[in-house]
């Protein structure tokens, strides 16, 4: 079974339409989005073109969901201070200023339980497997890393589930992705990724800021909301100033000087 894994930015996208002109094959049997419940409103417009697509190409996009990463986020926050008490939830890779003033990053875990887990759970489902029963096909999950992106290849860790990178394949890159859609009269996708990720570099941050009130809102929001939490010894940040979101200086001739931190997230299953 041919598999792909949608993140519904410009990479999958583009991987995802290639597959259904019979560009890439052989035809994959369905795409999986894991939602974490906290992308942009315009990420969630694009996905709802992309099943407009999936019934021309018959090429179905299923959706899974562990819970609304904000909302367990929240509810975490919410235990610390009015309980003094805590409860788990997946570590996002904020930005922590520790009493010594150095600067460190939380243990990254959301990709993990909110994408890479629910994609393989979704694709056990779909063979029909119960929990815990040992699944005997083999499934090869095609995953959009571009040709540029290289470092963020990782391979699977399920026995039964081979990754594959037919972007990579082609020697495509990102500006490839860009070519291919335009050629073929396709809007550009947004980047898919939570609105509060701190991997944002300072020219997404600054785009959300200018073109996405709303997004950019809610990111302040939660930036100051986090340091509520007394889990840590330090204070916790969205930016990797250490400073609260809305007090950034997102100068546009600083942006070249930031690197985009999705390209060290892990697996590759995010801001693509």
């Amino acid at each position: 079974m041919e598999v792909i894994s949608l993140g519904a930015g410009v990479q999958s996208t583009t991987l995802f339409l290639m597959a259904g002109h019979g560009e890439i094959g052989p035809k994959p049997a369905f795409a999986v989005f894991a939602d974490t419940g906290w992308e942009p409103k315009k990420v969630y417009r694009h996905l709802n073109w992309l099943r407009t697509k999936a019934d021309e190409f018959g090429i179905p996009i299923i959706e899974t969901q562990k819970s609304n990463i904000r909302d367990d986020l929240l509810a975490a926050i919410e235990t610390d201070v009015k309980f003094a008490d805590t409860i788990r939830f997946a570590n996002i890779p904020f930005f922590v200023k520790n009493k010594d003033g150095t600067v460190s990053i939380m243990k990254r875990q959301c990709t993990k339980e909110y994408k890479i887990e629910q994609i393989v759970r979704e694709i056990r489902h779909q063979l029909g497997y119960r929990p815990r029963q040992r699944v005997k096909e083999q499934v090869t999950e095609w995953i959009g890393i571009s040709a540029d992106e290289i470092q963020r290849i990782k391979p699977s860790r399920v026995p039964w589930i081979t990754h594959r990178w037919p972007l990579v394949e082609l020697g495509m890159s990102r500006g490839g992705c860009y070519s291919w859609l335009q050629r073929h009269g396709y809007p550009i996708p947004p980047k898919s990724s939570c609105i509060g990720c701190p991997f944002h570099d300072d020219r997404l941050w600054l785009e959300m800021k200018r073109d996405d009130p709303e997004s950019w809102k809610e990111a302040v929001f939660i930036d100051y909301e986090i340091r509520k939490l007394k889990r840590f010894r330090g204070q916790v940040f969205l930016h990797r100033s250490c400073l609260p979101l809305d007090q950034v200086d997102l100068n546009e001739n600083q942006l070249d000087l930031f690197d985009d931190g999705f390209l060290n997230e892990c697996e590759g299953m995010c801001g693509v």
